[in-house]
């Protein structure tokens, strides 16, 4: 059963912004915690923040992949 306000009304998840995370390429919703700086939010978790400093934007290169000789 989904959360509702105390009034009654819920936000419907479908009503949500999205965006495509620039290190896997899956969209993401809006969340609460990036309401001040949505528009700065570029990925959709720790982890492809971490893989987009290591990698880039691009993903990883096929010549670093392990065994891609």
């Amino acid at each position: 059963m989904a959360r509702k306000h105390v009034n009654g009304q819920g936000t419907a998840k479908g009503d949500l912004p999205s965006k495509l995370c620039q290190a896997c390429g899956r969209p993401f919703v809006w969340r609460r915690k990036w309401a001040r700086d949505w528009e700065a939010v570029k990925v959709c978790s720790d982890r492809c923040r971490a893989a987009l400093r290591r990698d880039g934007p691009t993903g990883p290169s096929p010549s670093s992949r392990p065994g891609s000789d």
